[in-house]
């Protein structure tokens, strides 16, 4: 190996956050996890997140939806009260 050519593999390996092997490791990690997740059933990832978000969105809605419609209605009522269009 050139010498210009082993300074630039020494600088993309310090450059580099992980070791080779480590890299690998993880790689191998997740790819192991994605595995089991959508191997394990016909899910896709899609219904995974949707299903996990489902909760948390029922629980923003039944916080938020009643004031925020209440206004709007409340506004609305105001609006057509004084003859606006």
């Amino acid at each position: 190996m050139s010498a210009p050519a082993l300074r630039e593999r020494i600088a993309a390996e310090t450059d580099r956050l992980l070791s080779p092997r480590t890299d690998e490791s993880v790689q191998a990690a997740f790819g192991s996890l994605a595995n089991t997740v959508l191997a394990g059933s016909a899910r896709t990832l899609d219904d995974i997140v949707r299903e996990m978000l489902r909760p948390m969105l029922k629980a923003w809605l039944d916080d938020n939806l009643p004031p925020l419609v209440e206004r709007l209605v409340r506004q609305e009522i105001e609006r057509v009260a004084r003859g606006g269009r």
